[in-house]
């Protein structure tokens, strides 16, 4: 598939996977943002084909994963009232809240309906003047120009019966509160390609300074992630920290800056809890005062739901980097896609289900996507191994 495939080429790859080897001459720890590159990562093995001491820490990247357990619980109150349409993108739909999901209570006959954009939750609060419409607005920076839009048309048209449930959180404040963090072990970061091709990167550069940590801006194909490493660890081993995009062909500087003004015309920067991490001071959006009345917490008077996670379930050290989910008791027994116990194992772009899907400690079994199997080709020769003395540096 043309422009697809060209960044899937298993030759390519070898080829850049040997350059990593080349380059590198100490352990380096890098963390992707994303989960989209978590999954890519894991399901093409690229973390088990890098160097001996180069390791891939998978951070709180994925918007449905991060989205606190109380949040879940408010959009479950919300949803169950008779007198709500409540809509969703399909992914937040089998997050697991405190004693259901979305999905079990729309089984049990609660209006929950899956849209592709909350223009279409804007369309069925028309169709249904009737009902309170609520839309969930998961997301990164990536989403919020949409959610901006459909919140601006609610209100230039008049639309009363429209509400947002908003769970914005943005990607800059939480790789400060990792970085500042005691048990923090990250040394590079893969910024996320989507949220920058919305707001840039100007945001990293003082991170990139203040903390002195290289910053890829990286796509999501293999060859991406890729060059992205092989980017990360060059800036690592010649001492430098800037803010680079290896993501060109999606990403300017500025970002997009018409989209830009859309968010901050409907949103204002505000503390938000993630899940796992705490509160972070400006890591969210929340709605101005002028759109206010298009809040669903305040209309429904879900502000005071406040929850705790199931005691197996160590989502907060996945999704900080500090374990893997092979470090979890729960892994594949009590939690699994069909039954999860937490969002990492059943978001799509969750780091347990990237494990998972990819049989990682599950008996060995690896399930590599044809497009490029990396590691069905000849293998390329071992890295050295670091001794100690490197090791300890």
């Amino acid at each position: 598939m043309k422009y697809l495939d060209e960044y899937r080429d298993p030759v390519l790859a070898r080829k850049l996977i040997a350059e990593i080897h080349r380059i590198t001459t100490r352990p380096w720890t890098l963390m992707e943002v994303c989960g989209g590159q978590t999954h890519t990562i894991v399901k093409q093995g690229i973390d088990e084909a890098l160097p001996a001491g180069v390791r891939m820490i998978h951070g709180p990247g994925c918007p449905v994963c991060v989205t606190p357990l109380e949040q879940i619980d408010k959009a479950l109150a919300i949803a169950a009232r008779p007198d709500v349409i409540f809509t969703s993108y399909g992914d937040m739909l089998r997050v697991p809240g405190s004693t259901t999901d979305l999905l079990a209570l729309k089984a049990r006959g609660a209006d929950v309906r899956i849209v592709y954009s909350p223009l279409d939750a804007l369309k069925v609060a028309v169709a249904n003047p009737d009902k309170q419409v609520v839309f969930f607005a998961v997301g990164f920076e990536t989403t919020a120009p949409a959610n901006a839009t459909a919140v601006a048309e609610a209100a230039r048209r008049g639309i009363d019966n429209f509400s947002v449930l908003v769970s914005h959180v943005l990607v800059p404040p939480a790789m400060v509160a990792l970085l500042e963090s005691p048990a923090n072990q990250v040394q590079s970061f893969l910024a996320a390609g989507h949220v920058c091709a919305v707001m840039g990167w100007t945001e990293y550069e003082p991170i990139a300074a203040k903390y002195h940590v290289p910053i890829v801006v990286t796509g999501f194909e293999p060859l991406d992630l890729l060059e992205g490493i092989l980017m990360a660890i060059r800036q690592l081993e010649e001492g430098r920290h800037e803010v680079e995009n290896q993501y060109a062909r999606a990403v300017k500087r500025d970002g997009v800056p018409l989209a830009q003004e859309q968010i901050f015309e409907v949103f204002e920067i505000s503390m938000r809890k993630w899940r796992g991490i705490g509160e972070i001071p400006a890591s969210g959006y929340r709605l101005r005062e002028k759109y206010a009345r298009f809040d669903a917490e305040s209309r429904f008077s879900v502000g005071d739901i406040h929850t705790q996670e199931h005691p197996a379930c160590i989502a907060g050290a996945i999704l900080t980097g500090e374990k893997t989910p092979l470090d979890c008791t729960a892994y594949g027994t009590l939690c699994n896609p069909q039954k999860p116990l937490g969002a990492p194992m059943v978001s799509s772009e969750g780091t347990c289900a990237a494990f998972f899907s990819a049989g990682r400690g599950l008996g060995g079994v690896r399930t590599l996507t044809p497009a490029m199997p990396l590691l069905q080709v000849a293998p390329i020769a071992p890295a050295r191994e670091l001794d100690r003395t490197e090791a300890a540096r």
